[in-house]
């Protein structure tokens, strides 16, 4: 394998935030269990955050390799990810791969991943997401930033056929399956719950391309994830529930105090922040008005939109 020592393997950690899905979680633990392990020293860590569903147990009975990292139960995705993170770095790993627990790995996924950052230096890494039931429909890669369609807008209509066949450069990587150098920290801190709670991973690869690093899709690291929960429009919910979600709930993902910080914070300037926070709840009024949401847009080929992105060895 190219890029590898086997004599002095690349030592990497494996970091995830885990709260009351045993399963998924075994399941992942299982998946990473059969991974190509080439020329890597892999150490997991799990942020068990008050777990009451034996989570923990089921871990240390099935997988007593694995580290846990005990949490306080209201750590949400960021802050959970900071602890296993800061419990990673003190055994000094090369690199530290921050992933979900519903992830399921390729083989040789994580090897591409650090091929990928082996070969372009001041790199972050993605996976190329893909839905587990359909797996052959990419998910959440590389959106794009659209001010007046309300921020980060996520392709929909994309296929394993449709991406760049080389790794390519993006603005922004979901959290799902990020590989980081562990120099990043050292350079540029942690993730920063106080932006956003659930949605750390997006300040903070933002951040990281606006510091000099940069922002790498591998499309050979196939990572299966499971579908999002059918979204429930926050228009069709009653008042007072609305108003708990809006303003009342500082950790629900629709909490107006929410949005407007990761708009502003992971935005290109902070003017194109407000202004698409402000599109955002227009668009949500516009669409409560004429009980519209219009049209679904043409969407192209990634592999069109991101050619002049494409990086070359």
């Amino acid at each position: 394998m190219s890029g590898f020592n086997e004599v002095k393997p690349v030592r990497l950690a494996i970091v995830s935030p885990v709260h009351n899905r045993r399963e998924l979680t075994l399941q992942c633990l299982r998946s990473l269990s059969r991974i190509d392990r080439t020329g890597i020293d892999i150490t997991i860590y799990i942020v068990d955050d008050g777990s009451t569903d034996g989570t923990r147990e089921a871990i240390e009975e099935n997988f007593p390799d694995v580290r846990i990292v005990q949490g306080t139960g209201d750590l949400w995705y960021t802050a959970g990810t900071n602890l296993g993170v800061l419990a990673a770095l003190k055994c000094k790993p090369d690199y530290i791969l921050c992933i979900n627990d519903d992830s399921v790995f390729d083989e040789k996924a994580i090897i591409r991943m650090i091929e990928c950052a082996e070969r372009h230096k001041r790199s972050v890494v993605g996976g190329l997401l893909l839905l587990w039931d359909t797996p052959h429909r990419v998910f959440q890669v590389a959106p794009v930033w659209r001010t007046w369609k309300g921020g980060w807008q996520h392709w929909r209509e994309q296929t394993i056929w449709t991406v760049p066949k080389a790794p390519w450069e993006v603005d922004l990587i979901v959290g799902n399956c990020i590989l980081f150098p562990a120099a990043v920290f050292e350079e540029c801190g942690l993730l920063r719950p106080q932006v956003s709670p659930h949605y750390g991973d997006a300040e903070f690869t933002t951040r990281l391309k606006r510091s000099g690093w940069r922002l790498l899709i591998e499309p050979r690291a196939r990572v299966f994830c499971q579908p999002n929960a059918e979204h429930v429009s926050i228009t069709t919910l009653p008042v007072s529930k609305q108003i708990e979600l809006l303003f009342r709930k500082r950790s629900s993902g629709m909490n107006v105090i929410n949005q407007f910080r990761q708009s502003i914070h992971t935005a290109p300037n902070k003017l194109s922040g407000l202004a698409a926070f402000a599109a955002f709840y227009g668009n949500v009024a516009r669409r409560k008005l004429f009980r519209s949401n219009g049209g679904p847009p043409e969407e192209g080929k990634l592999s069109d939109h991101f050619a002049g992105n494409v990086v070359r060895d």
